[in-house]
């Protein structure tokens, strides 16, 4: 039997000292009393007394309110605990607490030309903007919504609508017509800001047709407000960015309740309609303060970055950022152009302290041979993961090739819950394919079996208490039904998150997938990260895909690889073969392994597992728009795996 891993980083003692966690520790120990002497002792704190825990995150975070909260919890019930009773308080006016001449937000993008704005100018604009949508109409409620690339002109606009109790939801311009319109088109805007067009790898879209069809098909809009992107010509019906923000005015910020609608985000809709999900105001800034303040530990002369796209729920956690005084780094286009080095130029350029990213982008400078300790990354405290697990290997080329003194924190919640289950902790050890701990007042376990929490085994991952972030509801769902089938149908009063995962020995995470795309041959539960983490790995292998299909009542494991030369030699089936079987189980090795030119992934950069896997079922996928690159679906509708044409 092997020993308990050894970690590849701890803080040092300083480290843990100076964070804002150790802070927050010893505040909470000198008003309860309580020992609290490690990182597991608090989490049972939080868990086991969340009114305390969570009115000390609100108070250590500064948020404000017009009128306090009178309860921190109300009635316990998953769904529909109600949270911060009592309080009138507004979402935008918690980003904008800072009104100094400190720079608030740094736009770039491939051109590699930094545009700063203030704390100060920030606001003036958002109060510029705020006129606009009072002149249209704009109200508490009312819903806007951006089809815009990640600047400054998307968070002017949401802190303007959500600042007078509207609701914000956006797209990225890269969303196809069908995947705007699957969203918009349910929640009937009143206000649509679009831009004309955008860059990605050094080429021009233009999304001017894109508008129209999408002004066409909402009957509900009362305006369209153009952004320059390519700066095309603009139709006499529209109204110009600099029209919409060219009036000066007080800046507002409507008192509203706790569960007052801030934000409509969407599931990916790859099996289905996306589900309109809507989340509060409060829970929230509370749970993104603590994301950001005492997991993160990001300050006010910090720097936070995080690659996204504003169709993605990270640009949310970045955009809060913003509470924290520091400076929020956006990047607009291509991550590998003009080259592989754009964003450690970036970092290195603008002190970047907090550098967000995926695996697949990790992978792939690893791939590459890129070496980003070669830039200038003094200021780098922390590089953060999301959108798949991070393999182990990943975690051990960050610690060689980035900076071996950095927290490396791995991160996986959602969209449903606009936060995570389990991230970074930075006063704690990091071991390689774990994520360091659970959240803070988030009672997250591994369930083996219905009520049968279990450590050092897989199961499905659920969260047993309520936590202040949770959905308000799903957009038109009105007595709740979809809400409740989506979380709680198959555990009542408990959450089910669709993960499969194992909560280690060291108190830290390993995701294995999703728990709807876990393999099952023979019965055995195998997650699909698991093989990934063993052919992404190969040097050969550009990207991969694994699914289970159903043959001869059986589930067969199935692999398709994307290699530079577009097919897979005898020599390298043999060798990921070996690897799998070596690395994992037999159980693990698939029964077929095929070249495909592209594995199909939704905006966000995720694996589309399931809707493969009905495809090779002879299903079809309605919902193609909701893809990254819906053409590559096409291979795999070509298929019959276990027919004459295999």
């Amino acid at each position: 039997m092997s020993g308990a891993p050894s970690p590849l980083w701890s803080p040092s003692a300083a480290r843990v000292q100076q964070s804002q966690l150790t802070t927050f520790v010893q505040r909470l120990r000198d008003r309860t009393g309580q020992a609290l002497a490690d990182y597991e002792a608090l989490h049972r704190f939080s868990i086991e007394h969340p009114e305390v825990f969570w009115d000390a995150v609100w108070q250590f975070g500064g948020l404000q309110t017009h009128t306090p909260y009178t309860q921190v919890r109300g009635d316990v019930q998953m769904p529909g605990t109600p949270w911060f009773m009592g309080a009138r308080l507004n979402f935008a006016q918690n980003l904008l607490r800072r009104r100094d001449d400190a720079v608030a937000l740094v736009a770039t993008d491939e051109t590699e030309e930094d545009v700063t704005v203030t704390y100060a100018e920030l606001a003036r604009r958002v109060g510029q903007f705020q006129q606009f949508l009072r002149a249209q109409g704009v109200g508490v409620g009312d819903r806007v919504v951006g089809y815009l690339p990640h600047r400054v002109e998307a968070v002017v606009a949401m802190l303007a609508a959500t600042g007078l109790g509207a609701v914000w939801s956006s797209c990225s311009p890269d969303f196809g017509l069908q995947g705007v319109l699957d969203r918009f088109g349910q929640i009937a805007p009143k206000i649509l800001i679009a831009t004309d067009g955008y860059v990605y790898g050094g080429r021009a879209f233009s999304r001017m047709d894109q508008i129209a069809a999408i002004e066409a098909a909402l009957p509900s809009l009362r305006a369209v407000v153009q952004v320059p992107g390519l700066g095309q010509d603009m139709p006499a019906s529209r109204v110009s960015w600099a029209d919409a923000t060219a009036t000066d005015g007080a800046i507002h910020f409507e008192p509203l309740p706790p569960d007052h609608p801030v934000y409509i985000l969407y599931s990916s809709g790859t099996t289905g309609v996306p589900k309109c999900i809507v989340h509060g105001a409060a829970g929230t800034l509370v749970q993104h303060a603590k994301e950001l303040m005492l997991h993160s530990d990001v300050r006010e002369d910090d720097a936070l970055f995080y690659f996204t796209t504003t169709g993605w729920m990270m640009w949310n956690w970045l955009v809060s950022g913003l509470m924290t005084g520091a400076r929020v780094v956006l990047f607009d286009g291509n991550p590998g152009h003009p080259d592989l080095g754009v964003l450690w130029r970036m970092a290195a350029r603008n002190g970047v302290s907090h550098f967000g990213t995926s695996p697949k982008f990790l992978a792939t400078l690893r791939q590459r041979r890129i070496r980003p300790a070669d830039h200038d990354l003094t200021a780098l405290r922390a590089v953060m993961s999301t959108g798949a697990p991070l393999a182990a290997d990943l975690f051990e080329w960050v610690y060689a090739e980035v900076k071996d003194d950095l927290q490396l924190a791995s991160i996986s919640g959602g969209t449903d819950i606009v936060s995570c289950f389990m991230l970074g902790v930075p006063t704690e050890p990091v071991y390689a394919g774990q994520i360091q701990k659970r959240g803070l007042g988030m009672a997250v376990e591994a369930w083996e079996a219905p009520h049968q929490p279990v450590v050092g085994k897989k199961g499905e991952l659920v969260c047993v208490q309520p936590f202040p972030s949770m959905p308000v509801g799903f957009y038109g769902d009105e007595d709740g039904a979809r809400y409740r089938k989506a979380y709680f149908e198959h555990y009542p009063g408990v959450w089910r998150h669709g993960d499969f995962v194992e909560i280690t020995e060291q108190g830290g995470v390993i995701v294995y997938g999703r728990s709807d795309a876990t393999l099952n041959p023979g019965g055995v539960r195998i997650g699909t990260a698991e093989i990934y983490r063993v052919v992404d790995a190969h040097p050969d292998i550009q990207d991969s895909l694994v699914v289970g299909v159903a043959h001869d009542n059986d589930v067969h494991v199935v692999l398709f690889v994307v290699t530079e030369s577009g097919s897979v030699s005898d020599a390298l089936e043999a060798e990921l073969r070996t690897s799998i079987r070596r690395e994992c189980t037999p159980r693990h090795v698939p029964a077929r392994l095929l070249a495909a030119p592209a594995v199909p992934r939704t905006i966000s950069g995720k694996r589309v597992e399931i809707a493969v896997t009905r495809i090779l079922q002879g299903e079809t996928v309605a919902n193609r728009d909701a893809l990254k690159n819906p053409e590559a679906l096409d291979f795999f509708a070509s298929l019959d795996l276990f027919g004459s044409s295999a």
